[in-house]
């Protein structure tokens, strides 16, 4: 134990079953990359990765990375093309994550993508990290393992000091050889654009690609590039504020919901919507986070089957998580 809770697993085989049967179990673990420590959790666990967000006290949901153990893994969860073969080829395992359209089948949470149809995925180059990703049997969601806003960890001890007692436990590989994040590229247009610079260079990726953009660095990314991967405003410049909005017209701090609507419930729901997604009925923010995205396009899709004019959200508490749910419900509701 670390003295704070959280505990301290060796970079061993005993310690890495003990650590992957964590991530199984819907737990945290931190793990070291050849980047820096990543905060762990079962990709397709909805409940874990919003457990990412609470622990780093994350103002946003940013998309996450994605890590898988190989590159048959990732391309199994996203649609690859020549240019994504081609650098996979080059790069993989290696500090490089690849934005690429996810497939139709794909069991990666929808929070981990933020709710966008895209995902970020990279198969790291680092021993421990391989080893727990085959032993885990699942791919992993791991932003930088350190609270939102402060500097990226590199070491075990970087993780305790930022994250002890609010995770699990810190998978312990030493200190990470690259010391920055990898390299982030959008894939999922015609035109490659570097998102954020990092382990592989912009010269190395033209060179096995061609032309690769690079579009302005947003306020999100300056504010937290160890955790952003491919933010909505990062690929879509200028859609900060109306950022994956549903088709529907959302309508926030709802009291009273009419019968051409589709209710966003938390907690007891309000009665007379034609439709109607309970985040959580018993108002836990983490279930809510948790749901949010699938939430929303249910009852778009509901909506427009049924014939209903809008999505009305009941109020969702500004403290913890709350906020991130807040956030991306105005972003939902913003004109457009």
């Amino acid at each position: 134990m670390s003295g704070h809770g959280t505990r301290l697993l060796p970079a061993a085989p005993e310690g890495i079953a003990e650590a992957a049967a964590l991530l199984r179990a819907g737990a945290l673990v931190a793990f070291p990359t050849e980047t820096v420590y990543g905060l762990g959790a079962d990709a397709a666990n909805d409940r874990a990765v919003a457990a990412i967000f609470a622990a780093k006290g994350r103002p946003h949901f940013n998309p996450l990375i994605v890590h898988f153990a190989g590159a048959d893994a990732a391309f199994a969860a996203v649609r690859a093309e020549a240019r994504a073969e081609a650098l996979a080829a080059r790069f993989w395992p290696g500090p490089l994550s690849l934005v690429l359209p996810r497939r139709a089948d794909c069991r990666v949470s929808l929070l981990a993508g933020a709710g966008l149809d895209t995902l970020a995925v990279r198969v790291p180059a680092h021993p421990v990290a391989l080893a727990l990703l085959r032993a885990a049997g699942c791919p992993l969601a791991a932003p930088s393992a350190n609270r939102s806003g402060e500097v990226s960890p590199t070491t075990a001890a970087h993780v305790l000091e930022s994250l002890g007692g609010r995770i699990e436990a810190v998978l312990d590989g030493g200190a990470c050889t690259v010391g920055v994040e990898s390299a982030v590229l959008d894939l999922s247009g015609p035109r490659a654009r570097l998102l954020r610079p990092g382990g592989v260079t912009h010269e190395q990726i033209e060179a096995a690609i061609g032309p690769v953009e690079m579009p302005p660095m947003q306020e999100a990314f300056l504010a937290d590039p160890g955790g952003v991967a491919a933010t909505a405003t990062l690929r879509s410049p200028g859609l900060l504020l109306s950022h994956y909005a549903p088709r529907l017209p959302v309508r926030l701090g709802t009291e009273a919901v009419a019968a051409d609507e589709a209710l966003l419930a938390f907690g007891p729901p309000l009665a007379g919507a034609g439709a109607c997604f309970q985040l959580s009925a018993t108002g836990d923010l983490v279930e809510a986070a948790a749901n949010l995205f699938a939430g929303l396009r249910a009852l778009d899709a509901e909506g427009a089957r049924l014939g209903l004019v809008r999505i009305a959200v009941m109020a969702v508490p500004a403290h913890g998580l709350g906020l991130a749910i807040n956030d991306r419900l105005r972003r939902a509701a913003a004109p457009r």
